[in-house]
């Protein structure tokens, strides 16, 4: 025979079901917000590579392809909705509004 479980018992294990849930859905956040981050620091970086690599091409008299100065560079990353600044620098902001930080340097 099945034996029913009170109302209590029931809210109690659908309580712990969902901050278990809750805790999960927090660690999934953390974890794309740190991915979009290294994201973000690995576009500047590979950017930066690519002006430096043709500065050395063009030291040896080799033809230089065009890229983008770093402040177009930034530029870009801040308008696809992530901080440049220092304070949060890789961190996703919201596009509706704009950090006074970022701006700051853009200027």
């Amino acid at each position: 025979m099945l034996k029913r479980m009170d109302p209590y018992s029931k809210l109690q294990q659908l309580h712990d079901s969902m901050e278990k849930m809750t805790k999960t859905i927090e660690s999934l956040e953390n974890d794309m917000l740190d991915t979009l981050k290294e994201n973000t620091e690995l576009k500047v970086e590979n950017q930066l590579l690519r002006e430096k690599l043709d500065k050395l091409t063009a030291k040896r008299g080799e033809p230089v392809a065009k890229t983008q100065s770093g402040l177009e560079s930034l530029k870009q990353i801040y308008n696809s909705g992530y901080h440049i600044c220092n304070m949060y620098y890789g961190s996703h902001r919201d596009p509706s509004s704009d950090c006074m930080f970022c701006l700051d340097i853009l200027d």
